[in-house]
């Protein structure tokens, strides 16, 4: 019954989390048609104050004081991680201690020794089992949940990584009170002849290893450290666990081998989806064509000429495979910018069927890659080496994956961006700026906020803002502040416009926030996307003044 128990909680919080995800959805589309043609949405801005104090003090909160997507670094080299939210670690601690209840519950401690060790060891080798279905459910790139419940894969990935830990402890756990309790009757020595000796237990130790080298491997230190490798013995030890495990369960003819079903078919169709994605958009129709830029700064543009089109929506991300720069490897990067272009011949006739005029369009896509370590580094030397500072080459990619929810329904949006997290905010604004000029968004504000460290770096997104900034009726609802963090001079900061203004040093979040609450029409949503420390400040600033306007926040990260 444990199994089902367990299950039943999974099932109820995501009966909670569609809940909350369908309210959502109607609450933003009743705001959006009611706004439509009211450029006050005076109602819309009012805050609640329950609500208020419920996403300043739990949604919204990291765990202590505003510390929560800044990563933890010991040196340049050591990485140790982020903290999560105050929601993430309630619902962390609470899953966690669901499972501890539900391997001690009932037990009668004052009993025979080995009879307790026996319950433990097989409550804790059940759960570990079960618990592999939502560990594996959410490390999928094609995880169905993260469209139904409106979350991001930056959360399941945390969530990921936590419930692999409990996995591991629960099979420790389950080793343990195998071996103690063995050891009771016939001495540590018996008790590990016979691990070895059994076949189903060796294989059952071999999982247990596996578990806990991947959850050491899997750190943070080591993660970021060695990513390439981390990947590649992720993925070996995984495979091998399920193998030890499989055996285990199967030579002793144990019933949660259906469990185990489960989580390989998980894992097969998660790796058939990547695959049938990655051959409809780059096979036919003269393949995938890529032109690698170099850009000031350490950065390149990557333009990616699909062999199918794609409906893109701002805020999705793709992972790109470059086999000359890493062999089978792929990356993930959010998509700076798109366009559709025909591509039919002049000798074809017209008039054409509206499949054969899609059939001709061409998307193409553009990312903004920053040289690092690894594959960002290789890439970004590989083309600043070439003579014209350009380089042709294969490139596959792979998707689309849903990015951020739109923002149709906020009457202000601001955007916070540091570095290439402007990728994230340039579409936002494209498509929020053509949604005014339209009449089909509630949006009467857009600011973006960029700050960087070199007036060179304006040179990344140069000609698509070029393109925002020639939009019909860009002037009434857009404004764009720049930030030059490490300016060479006073003369290199100039304010083209009075809606394009470049200011010296870093954003003062707080007092930017406040003078836009003074004039804020209808509900205001505050995105940001770039370093860590950069958005706990932005998120900082939100809490603090959530009695004063219907403020919601919006953090764009990709944690890995």
């Amino acid at each position: 019954m444990l199994s089902h128990y367990l299950l039943l909680v999974l099932g109820c919080i995501s009966f909670v989390l569609l809940s909350w995800r369908l309210t959502t959805l109607l609450v933003r589309y009743v705001r959006t048609v009611t706004c439509l043609y009211n450029d006050t949405q005076r109602y819309f801005a009012q805050s609640s104050d329950n609500y208020s104090w419920f996403k300043r003090n739990v949604q919204y909160a990291p765990i202590l004081s505003k510390r929560h997507n800044r990563e933890f670094q010991l040196s340049s080299a050591i990485n140790v991680g982020t903290l999560p939210t105050r929601l993430q670690l309630v619902f962390l601690l609470g899953y966690f201690a669901t499972n501890v209840a539900f391997c001690v519950m009932t037990i009668d401690f004052s009993g025979e020794f080995s009879d307790v060790a026996k319950l433990i060891r097989n409550r804790t080798g059940y759960l570990s089992v079960v618990n592999m279905i939502p560990l594996f459910l959410m490390a999928g790139r094609n995880n169905p949940l993260i469209t139904l419940l409106g979350m991001s894969f930056d959360t399941f990935n945390l969530l990921h990584r936590w419930l692999g830990r409990i996995v591991m402890l629960e099979g420790v756990a389950h080793t343990v009170a195998f071996l103690v309790s063995n050891a009771s009757r016939n001495g540590w020595a018996g008790a590990f002849n016979t691990t070895f000796s059994v076949p189903y237990m060796t294989w059952g130790f071999i999982a247990t290893c596996a578990f806990v080298a991947l959850c050491i491997q899997a750190s943070s230190i080591f993660r970021h450290a060695y990513y390439e490798t981390f990947k590649v013995a992720h993925i070996a030890l995984a495979i091998l666990s399920i193998i030890g495990l499989w055996y285990h369960l199967d030579l002793k003819k144990l019933p949660q081998l259906k469990y185990l079903y489960a989580v390989v078919v998980l894992w097969v169709f998660d790796r058939l989806a990547r695959l049938v994605r990655v051959g409809y958009r780059n096979i036919g129709a003269g393949g995938t064509k890529t032109l690698v830029e170099a850009l000031p700064g350490g950065a390149c543009r990557v333009t990616v000429t699909m062999a199918r089109p794609w409906d893109f929506k701002p805020g999705q991300h793709a992972y790109l495979y470059m086999p000359t720069i890493s062999f089978w490897q792929s990356h993930p990067f959010t998509v700076a910018w798109s366009d559709e272009a025909d591509h039919h011949n002049a000798e074809e006739k017209l008039p054409m069927r509206r499949q054969d005029i899609l059939g001709h369009k061409k998307t193409t896509f553009s990312f903004i890659i920053r040289g690092r370590t690894g594959f960002t580094g290789s890439l970004y030397n590989r083309v600043a080496a070439r003579p014209d500072g350009k380089m042709v080459t294969r490139c596959l990619v792979e998707g689309p994956y849903r990015g951020s929810s739109r923002l149709h329904s906020y009457g202000t949006v601001m955007l916070f961006a540091g570095g290439v997290g402007i990728t994230q905010a340039v579409p936002h604004v494209r498509d929020l700026v053509a949604g005014y000029s339209n009449g089909t968004v509630a949006t009467r504000k857009v600011i973006m906020v960029w700050t960087i460290q070199s007036p060179e770096h304006l040179e990344w997104i140069r000609p698509w803002m070029t393109e925002v900034l020639s939009m019909e009726k860009r002037r009434e609802v857009l404004r764009i502040m720049l930030f030059v963090s490490r300016p060479r001079s006073t003369k290199e900061i100039h304010s083209p416009s009075s809606t394009v203004q470049m200011f010296p040093g870093r954003p003062n979040i707080d007092t930017l926030l406040g003078m836009e609450m003074e004039s804020q029409v209808g509900t205001m949503a505050v995105s940001v996307c770039g370093p860590g420390a950069l958005s706990d400040e932005v998120r900082r600033a939100v809490r603090n003044r959530q009695y004063q306007g219907n403020v919601d926040f919006v953090e764009e990260a990709f944690s890995w």
